[in-house]
């Protein structure tokens, strides 16, 4: 009787014991001062004018302190605890894809910059000096030449020229010879109108915001990387914790046995189920462990950081039930999501090649107007003065040339298919963000499913373990109970994260990923 006692004690302290399980991770705030000072490394400082910091991608909100919990203990000696919002902070800063992509920022931004520099005046200046040997003379002669030309946004050439030669011989004497001219085409048929002329500035204005709608994208989907792989570390302790407390309870499983062994209350050789149970959960453990190091290890190379950082995700896992309505859905995507934008506009572009392409297969017909003068001045006849203005009509009529007729046809062609890859783009936007409102709703009916039965299957093993107690269960059903317990946490914990995944990927869809975390690009 004393041994039932005993044995009744131990098992309420030990059920006493099991019913304290805690899922909610309390939040911290992440020592972010160390991990800068360990990612600073990998920050470019500037490249030029046009070079930036990746920080500009950061809203002034995303900003963290860091600090450890005991500044005397070395960073690879203790965990460093970071939440979600500091991951991605870290992410913006050092995530190469990100820097890279504000790299080639430089670059598109100088396109642009020439680009609209096309109607600036372009100034040529050139000059030479000679001193030249011949039978009767020689003579020193030196020349400069600066010449501009205008290009106007209707298509209309201007050109305006001074040419200045300045000789001196032994012989012959002193002599100059100076003069300016101006020359202006305007074209009537191919090159004229501002819709043409102005047309590679329009390109060039349109690639400019797919290059910003790009980095976007490239932003977006790192972020959104970064919130899977913080997740799936997140998701990798909490399965290792399951995977600890199983091995727990199996232990005490085998201490429940033991002791009702010596009670008497049963066969000695039924332990070797429990013990059995004890190595499977030992198994289980190890694996846990080696899939935590791999996510880590996973989420760092994500953010650019020492591999041997010991961070510790410490996001407290919760969830709540969002309503999403599909049609309004599809309009946010329409007018945010950065891959159907740049195909409006890429839309556009392939019509304005059109307008070009027809343009440059009419035939070259332009008004030339012009005017110079030069006047010379020598030693023998002093000074004399010409000039001369014309204006008139210049005609190029290419003749069985079908090569002119080319570009036009391919670029009708590329107006069709831009037209078809756009349907084909926008409903491929309404499939992917219908199919991710639909896959948000059955995640969380999943979760809620899992969440009543973990909850039912650790009422069954808890009764089945009292059972045990009194005799009326064995061993075997017990540990039955068990694994359906262990799977209904992971159960749990899959869903749980799946359905946070899901609105991640939802963001995603609609292009709301920067919003929905107050990020801003400074670009």
């Amino acid at each position: 009787m004393l041994a039932a006692r005993q044995l009744q004690g131990f098992y309420l302290g030990y059920r006493q014991q099991s019913l304290r399980r805690v899922y909610l991770l309390s939040r911290h705030y992440v020592m972010i001062k160390i991990l800068i000072a360990i990612s600073i490394l990998f920050v470019p400082v500037s490249v030029d004018a046009y070079s930036f910091s990746n920080e500009q991608a950061v809203s002034a909100g995303q900003e963290k302190n860091l600090t450890f919990n005991s500044p005397d203990i070395s960073l690879h000696a203790q965990k460093i605890e970071m939440t979600l919002g500091d991951a991605i902070y870290l992410g913006l800063r050092n995530n190469r894809a990100i820097r890279s992509a504000y790299l080639n920022r430089i670059s598109q931004k100088f396109d642009l910059t020439v680009s609209q520099g096309r109607f600036n005046p372009k100034l040529t200046l050139s000059g030479n000096y000679l001193a030249t040997y011949n039978q009767d003379d020689r003579y020193r002669q030196g020349a400069v030449s600066p010449k501009t030309t205008i290009l106007t946004p209707y298509g209309s050439r201007v050109s305006l020229g001074w040419n200045y030669i300045n000789t001196k011989a032994n012989m012959a004497g002193f002599s100059t010879n100076d003069g300016a001219s101006i020359t202006v085409i305007q074209p009537l048929l191919r090159g004229a109108g501002k819709n043409i002329a102005t047309a590679p500035v329009r390109l060039a204005q349109l690639s400019e915001q797919i290059n910003r709608l790009n980095l976007k994208s490239i932003i977006s989907q790192t972020v959104t990387g970064i919130i899977t792989s913080y997740r799936a570390l997140l998701q990798a302790q909490e399965q290792l914790k399951i995977a600890r407390e199983s091995l727990n309870r199996s232990h005490k499983l085998v201490d429940v046995n033991r002791a009702m062994i010596a009670a008497g209350r049963m066969a000695e050789f039924e332990i070797v189920q429990a013990e059995a149970e004890v190595a499977s959960q030992e198994l289980n453990f190890e694996q846990a462990r080696n899939d935590l190091d791999a996510k880590r290890l996973e989420l760092l190379q994500l953010l650019s950081l020492d591999l041997n950082t010991p961070i510790e995700a410490t996001e407290s896992l919760q969830a709540h039930d969002i309503k999403v309505d599909v049609v309004q859905a599809i309009k946010q995507a329409e007018y945010s999501q950065p891959q159907w934008l740049i195909k409006l506009i890429e839309n556009e572009q392939a019509n304005i090649d059109l307008a070009v392409a027809h343009n440059n297969s009419q035939w070259d017909v332009s008004l030339v107007g012009g005017a110079n003068q030069v006047r010379r001045r020598d030693n023998q006849s002093g000074v004399s003065r010409t000039w001369e203005n014309y204006v008139g009509i210049q005609v190029e009529i290419p003749v069985n040339d079908m090569s002119i007729h080319q570009a036009e046809v391919q670029a009708r062609v590329n107006v069709r298919n831009s037209g078809i890859q756009l349907a084909e783009a926008h409903q491929q936007l309404e499939r992917e963000v219908t199919n991710a409102v639909r896959d948000i709703n059955a995640r969380w009916r999943q979760y809620e499913i899992s969440q009543r039965a973990r909850d039912l299957s650790l009422r069954k093993l808890e009764i089945e373990r009292e059972k045990l107690t009194v005799g009326r269960s064995s061993n075997f059903q017990v540990l039955s109970y068990e694994n359906d317990l262990r799977n209904a946490e992971n159960a749990r914990l899959n869903t749980l994260i799946n359905y946070l995944n899901a609105q991640a990927e939802l963001d995603q869809q609609l292009g709301t990923t920067l919003q929905s975390w107050d990020i801003t690009i400074n670009d």
